[in-house]
């Protein structure tokens, strides 16, 4: 790619969603800014994500409501209003977010390589970064970072928690009290372990290790149906917080747990950036690409199982993004499976 002459003045990051991969970028952000820190930074983002990342100082944040594609690009139009970036980080692979791409001026549109570039978006930028088939999605972000000189990694996040999003996690979850959070659903159905299994575990949490469990998650019908089902399944006492926390306030309750329990989702990464472990739930995705980055070590890995039983290969014989979303994959992770990984956790951290 052409080389930089000097430190950038201003770059533009598109990436609109989802909760997890936004929480990738972070630490992307923050290696550039310390190897440019009077660079301008600009981040188009959906609008959800945006309600957990708008708190990070020193990153404009322009919103795009992906559900009305054509009003929101009028909209970003305006909010640009003819600028142009030095760089343009097209970190998203959607065609949507290339028809966004389009729309931001750019000297150098940086995008993944060809054989990852799908859904067109080759066609939406002028440089590639170089080609790394089978790594985590967060490591392929770094990739951005080293195709514009920036090798050193800054794997940290640091993402202000409002003061008021504090107070009720301190609430909930008291100083010095050991804490399981159970975040049972992804947004993908037949990513989800079954109520019957949670509730065990909760049950055990609390009996063997003296835990207080809490319920969080969005507050979607299967998701409260979920968080019913477990409550009636469990024979120990579980504070139920679906749906009656905002992204911040979770991600403040999340900073005062002991140990997240959790399918392939969002808060698997929240979790990550605040510095609590995971109990990660893998069988329908391989947590080599997008387990908890710092946790996979504690992540139940079933998708080699997985891949057998359902596709007749191994996971190297799979394409890297392979997604083995059928009925029935989750119950291959057992109980005595968490459970060991919470016995281990808890004695490491003691």
């Amino acid at each position: 790619m052409p080389s930089l002459i000097s430190t950038p003045q201003n770059i533009c990051i598109l990436r609109l969603s989802a909760i997890g991969d936004t929480c990738h970028v972070v630490p992307v952000l923050r290696t550039l800014q310390r190897a440019w820190p009077a660079t301008r930074f600009t981040w188009v983002i959906g609008l959800p994500e945006s309600r957990l990342m708008d708190c990070l100082p020193e990153v404009e944040f322009i919103t795009v409501d992906k559900r009305a594609s054509r009003t929101s690009r009028l909209a970003l139009a305006r909010k640009l209003g003819g600028r142009r970036f030095d760089v343009l980080l097209h970190m998203q692979l959607a065609l949507r977010a290339s028809l966004i791409a389009r729309q931001i001026r750019a000297t150098i549109k940086l995008g993944f390589d060809r054989a990852r570039a799908r859904e067109l978006q080759w066609l939406f930028t002028n440089q590639r970064i170089a080609a790394h088939p089978r790594e985590h999605v967060l490591d392929s972000f770094f990739g951005f970072a080293a195709a514009l000189g920036v090798h050193e990694r800054v794997l940290r996040w640091d993402v202000p928690i409002p003061a008021q999003a504090c107070a009720v996690a301190a609430q909930v979850i008291p100083d010095g009290s050991r804490t399981l959070i159970i975040s049972p659903c992804s947004s993908h159905t037949l990513r989800n372990w079954s109520a019957e299994r949670y509730a065990a575990v909760a049950d055990y949490a609390a009996q063997v290790h003296h835990m207080r469990v809490v319920l969080c998650g969005a507050p979607s019908s299967i998701e409260r149906q979920m968080g019913t089902a477990i409550m009636r399944h469990a024979r120990t006492a579980v504070s139920d917080r679906i749906g009656a926390d905002s992204l911040p306030q979770l991600l403040a309750l999340l900073s005062r747990a002991t140990v997240l329990l959790s399918p392939d989702s969002g808060p698997v990464h929240m979790a990550t950036m605040v510095g609590t472990p995971v109990i990660g739930l893998y069988a329908a995705t391989n947590p080599a690409r997008t387990g908890p980055y710092l946790s996979r070590a504690w992540c139940v890995d079933a998708y080699p199982q997985a891949a057998e039983r359902f596709r007749g290969r191994t996971p190297e014989q799979l394409p890297w993004t392979t997604k083995i979303e059928v009925a029935g994959v989750m119950d291959l992770i057992e109980v005595p499976q968490v459970t060991a990984k919470l016995d281990a956790l808890v004695a490491s951290r003691s």
